[in-house]
């Protein structure tokens, strides 16, 4: 489990690192290049290591019977990258990944919610509202202070 926590929170650095570095990369070329950047080079990276370690399976699977819903993952992927390239240099990395992980909270107890029929869900959504306060709070903190420093 200790493992597990760890690989957690590195993966929370690899992805904020990478939102830093794909928000720079878009203030000048923009954000549908740097998702197309950014795929392009996860593609080019992780064919290899597919192709290498599950090649049996690949040949083995019948791509038509793919569900269509599951084709989605990579279209989300793409629309996260392009938006979050573009969202990131202009409201910085604080106030960016705040609202992605809230919006990501938000999604989750939604989707629990209509999982259980609704039912059990209350200190859930008392979480999404204190989240969303915070979100708010956050937000309003920054320009406040932002307009301050302009004057």
């Amino acid at each position: 489990m200790d493992m597990l926590i760890f690989i957690a929170l590195l993966n929370g650095i690899v992805i904020s690192s990478a939102r830093v570095i794909n928000g720079q990369l878009s203030t000048s070329v923009g954000a549908l290049h740097t998702s197309l950047w950014n795929h392009s080079v996860g593609f080019l990276f992780l064919t290899p290591i597919v192709a290498l370690l599950y090649w049996q399976q690949l040949s083995q699977l019948d791509w038509l019977q793919i569900p269509a819903y599951s084709w989605l993952g990579g279209v989300f992927g793409a629309l996260f990258i392009a938006t979050s390239s573009y969202v990131f240099p202009r409201m910085g990395a604080l106030n960016t990944s705040v609202l992605i992980i809230g919006g990501q909270m938000c999604s989750a107890v939604l989707f629990d919610v209509l999982s259980h029929g609704g039912r059990g869900q209350m200190m859930q959504l008392l979480g999404i509202a204190l989240i969303t306060i915070g979100i708010i709070l956050s937000t309003l903190e920054r320009n406040h202070n932002d307009d301050r420093l302009s004057e």
